[in-house]
């Protein structure tokens, strides 16, 4: 039996930053991961669907290479090509975390672990994998989510795709049904467009990406509409074959015809009921969790800093010197990334929120063509840039659409975060020609 300060059971980023943090400061410690480091974010979700995606996005900029007065003639693309870089930059990241490992003095266990004991009156918490036993004193557990699957009449019995599987997928499908219009569905979505799929979006509820400014999602579907893709909103899938699903809409029944299905609803915890405190304690105050086993936002930077505030909390409680002061966790500015071209990003609160929470607000706007350099990069293309100011001038949520929106929320997630009004955000200097300055122009 092996004793550790700290165990961690999930590898994904929760997991990996915790145990890198954990160990720099002098905790013993042992990270338990039964598939592959980097957890779903690395190996199947965050890392991988953005590589495919810019690869699209080049594929994408060499078809409209004439419009910047560059020739391009019969630009093609290798999909079995393309997701060989994919594996190679997931493989090349994965290796660097198991690096961090090991220069951090960390314990890697590839198995399943489960906790045997843990009980408050019990100093030690015992953890078997593999079948050998581990003990510690504080345990985090980082055990991610993972894909629902809904029960759709018929689903089951066919070929179906989630993100997994497309991801691995090496032929362009001719046409191609996705059940679920949220984040994942609609990057993935964007891809398969741009390779010359015709794809179809069927959403439950009346627009896409749920929890993202309504007034973006409706102009981005507008704009992917544009580029091809079907949208049924306020659809509801009943039933599903190998090449077809049956969809429901206002009492009225249809058949979409389709080559593949990819299930994208959305995922849930791998643990219910998980609660948490400011500092991730769960009610035992030994257990900690991070990630999306709390069910929270299930976003891979939720998770990181959900990892620096558990760790720093337990730095404390073990009396560790020369370590981090303990702070609460804040989900005041998490910010949320749509992938597609162009991009969509917002943090703070959207209209949606604040008219149900009977906040007042003003809303400034501009189109993303206010900025120069947005002109200069973007030919033909448009974009909104919306902030949504307080009574007393505090910002209380920025929401972009159009490139590179994914960068450019980080100044408005810092703005919001640290309490700075409209007016402090403005006195700070812009570079000019910066994309970036189009929050400064619409406040």
């Amino acid at each position: 039996m092996t004793h550790y300060d700290l165990a961690i059971i999930g590898g994904g980023p929760a997991g990996y930053t915790a145990a890198e943090l954990a160990g720099k400061n002098g905790l013993k410690t042992v990270l338990f991961e039964k598939n592959a480091l980097g957890g779903v974010c690395l190996n199947e979700g965050c890392i991988p669907t953005k590589t495919l995606l810019y690869s699209a996005k080049v594929y994408h900029t060499a078809q409209t290479a004439d419009k910047y007065g560059v020739t391009c003639e019969n630009p093609t693309f290798d999909l079995p090509k393309i997701i060989a870089r994919k594996n190679k930059t997931v493989r090349k990241l994965v290796a660097g975390i198991r690096a961090k490992m090991t220069e951090a003095g960390v314990e890697v266990v590839t198995g399943e672990a489960s906790v045997t004991t843990g009980l408050t009156d019990n100093p030690l918490i015992e953890i078997a994998c593999n079948d050998q036993t581990y003990t510690a004193k504080k345990l985090i557990l980082c055990t991610g989510s993972e894909t629902v699957i809904p029960p759709i009449p018929g689903l089951r019995d066919t070929a179906f795709w989630t993100s997994r599987e497309a991801l691995e997928n090496r032929e362009v499908p001719a046409s191609l049904v996705i059940i679920g219009g949220g984040v994942i569905g609609i990057e993935f979505a964007t891809f398969f467009n741009t390779l010359g799929t015709h794809v179809t979006v069927v959403e439950m509820a009346d627009e896409i990406l749920g929890g993202m400014d309504k007034e973006l999602s409706t102009l981005l579907r507008a704009e992917l509409t544009k580029k091809g893709i079907d949208f049924h909103l306020a659809a509801k899938v009943v039933a599903a074959t190998d090449h077809s699903v049956e969809i429901e809409k206002d009492g009225e029944k249809s058949v979409l015809a389709t080559a593949q299905i990819l299930l994208s609803v959305g995922r849930r915890p791998t643990l219910a009921g998980v609660k948490i405190n400011e500092f991730m304690q769960t009610p035992d105050p030994n257990i900690y969790a991070c990630g999306d086993v709390t069910g929270f936002s299930l976003l891979a930077h939720t998770a990181v800093r959900e990892a620096e505030v558990a760790v720093a909390h337990i730095l404390g409680e073990l009396r560790i010197t020369n370590c981090e002061l303990r702070t609460k966790m804040s989900y005041t500015a998490i910010p949320g990334v749509v992938y597609t071209n162009p991009e969509v990003a917002g943090v703070g609160k959207t209209e949606e929120v604040l008219q149900k929470e009977g906040i007042p607000y003003t809303v400034k706007q501009l189109p993303m063509a206010f900025s120069g350099r947005f002109v200069a990069e973007n030919e033909q293309g448009n974009g909104v840039c919306k902030i949504l100011e307080g009574t007393d001038g505090a910002i209380l949520g920025v929401h972009l659409l159009g490139n590179p929106a994914s960068e450019l929320i980080v100044i408005a997630g810092i703005a919001i975060e640290q309490g700075m009004t409209a007016k402090q955000l403005k006195a700070v200097v812009f570079p000019h020609p910066t994309v970036g300055e189009i929050i400064k122009e619409t406040l």
